[in-house]
């Protein structure tokens, strides 16, 4: 590991204070600890400071927290010093790379990211680059490695990567926008590539044998054109930073129905599925497993339901399971139509 040591002096703010909000936040979390053992909240508050100082850690705001717990500064510096979460330097305004070089990434193309930071942001890591918008970093693996290679950025990973990939990625954050973090090549979650494979998928007979391999359906139809409209893109990003906005004046602590609240309108669910059978959600491009869970709850169990989704209620969801504008990116709605008539998914 290489030598960490702090930003130079004509770097650092003279002094930092956590805001109104976060500190009322540091103080409900150095509560959960016994007071004598206060100083186990000294992680979390770093990097709610790191948050808050432009996602790097200036020497004031380590000797803050450290009078926050009743530390010794040595305490507070050696942690800070230690733990590569927390970036000692000025780093990018609009965004940080951190690229995983370990075994897997580096065996699946992490070597050509590197080489893409290296021509886009500095020749070196730890460099701002010209605009002062971006700097990057080669790190140990940063746990995803069946979706090798990524890079994470503040607090978000970006999976399954190419260097032309990771050059849009770069181009939006460069034109103020966030990129739809995981997986960037269609998949979900850590999925095979071209489609789940469950043993679900293949018969058996009572012993427990696989009998016959499941024969494959031929398509019905042509797949829904993939890559949503320019207005679409538009909309998505106007409404993201709409969103972000006003949850901005929301307390750090408000919830996801909250948050959702400030924005839309909730969608009218069921209470149960029709017929005792729900639509498989999961069909629609962008629906995984965890998110389809997410619908059920609140009701929607069926394609006509999401296909009839009007703006308010679009913005209510995708700020509900946290990605404002992904389902305008991803036409959900478009889908969940098609679908609905008995058309193929974007998947098939």
């Amino acid at each position: 590991m290489s030598v960490r040591r702090l930003a130079p002096d004509e770097v650092q703010p003279a002094s930092f204070a956590f805001t109104a909000d976060n500190l009322a936040w540091a103080q409900q979390t150095i509560a959960k600890y016994p007071a004598e053992r206060k100083a186990s909240a000294v992680i979390p508050l770093l990097w709610r400071a790191q948050e808050q100082h432009a996602y790097w850690l200036p020497k004031a705001a380590i000797e803050y927290i450290a009078d926050m717990l009743d530390m010794p500064y040595i305490r507070v510096f050696e942690v800070a010093t230690f733990y590569t979460m927390f970036q000692l330097q000025p780093v990018g305004k609009k965004a940080h790379i951190q690229v995983c070089g370990t075994t897997p990434c580096m065996l699946r193309g992490a070597e050509a990211l590197i080489k893409v930071c290296k021509s886009r942001i500095h020749h070196e890591p730890f460099h701002l680059s010209e605009d002062g918008d971006f700097s990057w970093e080669e790190v140990e693996c940063a746990g995803a490695c069946v979706n090798a290679p990524m890079i994470q950025v503040f607090s978000d990973t970006y999976e399954d990567l190419t260097p032309a990939s990771l050059e849009k990625i770069l181009d939006a954050f460069a034109r103020g926008e966030t990129p739809t973090p995981g997986p960037q090549n269609g998949r979900h979650g850590a999925e095979p590539e071209g489609g789940a494979l469950t043993l679900r998928d293949l018969p058996f007979n009572a012993a427990g044998t696989v009998v016959a391999e499941k024969p494959k359906a031929a398509p019905a139809a042509q797949p829904i054109e993939a890559g949503p409209s320019a207005e679409a893109l538009a909309l998505a990003a106007k409404e993201e930073a709409e969103i972000k906005a006003k949850l901005a004046t929301l307390a750090a602590d408000a919830t996801p129905e909250q948050k959702a609240d400030a924005v839309g309108t909730r969608p009218q669910g069921l209470a149960s599925a029709r017929s005792g059978a729900s639509d498989k959600l999961q069909r629609i491009k962008g629906i995984g497993p965890v998110n389809e869970g997410k619908l059920h709850a609140l009701g929607i169990f069926h394609f006509d339901q999401i296909a009839a989704w009007t703006r308010e209620e679009i913005r209510w969801v995708g700020t509900y399971l946290a990605f404002p504008g992904r389902i305008d990116r991803e036409e959900w709605t478009a889908q969940a139509k098609s679908l609905a008539a008995g058309g193929p998914s974007a998947k098939e």
